[in-house]
């Protein structure tokens, strides 16, 4: 396989990530893996090496304040699901525009608030992404902030929660929004993988998915939690690259 290291920049701010293409040359799929709270690109380089494999590109970028190790610029305390949104928007038109890229044949990837982040960004791109996969998506994130805030007077400037340093904005962002609400009329097909032992996210967020998305297939690891194991993510690996089968497209 083959790794650049990109920078793209909007918004004044700057997304730092990997490009991972086959070593052989022409026009591949593209799958854009997006991580977690306080996650990385880097998170998903394997998965993007084992697809590189199959003649499949991948790009890991780290969003602009989403990790205390962020490659991309833009504090922590400016980072929002919404921020967030944006990056993910920019980095889809920049692999769009590759010339090694098959544009209609990109798919977006997202892991837990990453996984949030892809929903959402999907139901404005629709048709322009070939098909979603969501890993133990944080579909719960909004209500999880409202109950734990219940007025706005209760939100402090910052706050900090799992080693990162969030700001006021994050939490008012979330202020009465409905995640179901906002997604659901995206039509292809949507794979949602999720492990059984997961702490952070309800099982019931991922049952409501299947109810939302007309076409989305849970698949539910035994024993696996918010974080998979070597064995977890091998498995992982190989739903994505059977998915990307099912559902590319002959390239124009």
């Amino acid at each position: 396989m083959k790794t650049t290291d990109i920078t793209i920049t909007h918004h004044q701010r700057s997304i730092c990530g990997t490009f991972i293409q086959p070593d052989c040359t022409g026009v591949f799929p593209a799958v854009i893996f997006s991580h977690g709270y306080n996650g990385s690109g880097h998170d998903f380089e394997s998965i993007g090496a084992f697809l590189a494999e199959n003649n499949i590109a991948s790009f890991c970028y780290d969003f602009c304040g989403g990790s205390v190790n962020a490659r991309s610029s833009m504090p922590t305390t400016d980072m929002t699901i919404f921020t967030e949104k944006e990056d993910l928007h920019s980095v889809f038109q920049y692999v769009k525009g590759l010339n090694s890229i098959q544009s209609e044949n990109i798919f977006l990837f997202g892991g837990s608030q990453g996984g949030l982040v892809s929903a959402l960004t999907t139901e404005e791109l629709l048709d322009e992404v070939r098909g979603l996969i969501l890993l133990f998506p944080a579909m719960c994130i909004a209500d999880d902030w409202n109950k734990h805030f219940q007025s706005e007077c209760d939100i402090p400037e910052v706050h900090e929660f799992w080693g990162m340093q969030l700001g006021k904005n994050f939490f008012m962002s979330l202020r009465g929004f409905d995640v179901f609400q906002n997604i659901g009329v995206y039509q292809r097909n949507v794979q949602i993988v999720y492990g059984s032992d997961d702490p952070v996210v309800p099982l019931s967020y991922m049952e409501k998915l299947t109810t939302i998305y007309p076409h989305a297939k849970l698949d539910i690891f035994p024993h696996e939690g918010h974080g998979f194991t070597d064995e977890g993510n091998q498995k992982l690996a190989e739903i994505t690259l059977a998915f990307i089968h099912q559902n590319k497209i002959s390239a124009k």
